[in-house]
């Protein structure tokens, strides 16, 4: 069994199954050689005491908006700047 989610962590437990938008700390990130902004949308899928996970993450990359990664992404909740409620059809700038 889980452990339970501590209260600090129950912010990011009202979020399970929903779609939001979440940025990371750091100014930029490089996968598969792209460098890109901290920029990720996807259905919080799992909540743990340390992580975040979203399935699918959507990585906001300039020349790939909308780049599905093949696999789920865990987030350390230490390193997230900041997460909102995002509707997965709406398209942002990113320029």
């Amino acid at each position: 069994m889980a452990d339970p989610i501590i209260e600090e962590n129950q912010l990011f437990l009202d979020m399970l199954y929903k779609n939001i938008l979440l940025v990371l700390e750091c100014d930029q990130l490089n996968i598969l050689g792209q460098t890109f902004r901290p920029i990720f949308t996807g259905k919080v899928v799992e909540v743990t005491n340390g992580f975040i996970t979203l399935d699918p993450a959507i990585i906001k990359m300039h020349n790939a908006p909308f780049y599905k990664f093949p696999t789920p992404l865990s987030f350390p909740m230490e390193d997230i700047a900041l997460f909102t409620p995002f509707d997965p059809n709406r398209r942002l700038p990113l320029v």
